[in-house]
């Protein structure tokens, strides 16, 4: 895939690769140069824990948008593999 700096020095991603990275609008990221590649990666939301009740609750900094029933998802599904394929010490 292709895409070009504008004239004010700005690169839009394409839609499949934000969409594929979970890059949302105002997600900040970060630039490096590796090698003579540009490399970005999000940076932490700065997601903090907080007890509720018995359960422990993961609380997004404010103005955080929130995540899409499709990323949640994602993320239980990741965690469930995690958790299957994690061997724990005996």
């Amino acid at each position: 895939m292709y895409a070009k700096i504008d004239a004010a020095g700005r690169l839009v991603a394409p839609k499949a690769i934000r969409e594929a990275a979970g890059l949302l609008p105002g997600t900040r990221v970060q630039f490096r140069v590796l090698d003579g590649r540009v490399e970005i990666e999000p940076v932490a939301s700065g997601v903090t824990f907080r007890r509720v009740g018995p359960s422990v609750a993961a609380v997004a900094p404010p103005g955080t948008p929130p995540l899409t029933t499709n990323e949640v998802e994602r993320i239980l599904e990741e965690t469930r593999f995690t958790r299957a394929t994690t061997h724990l010490p005996e």
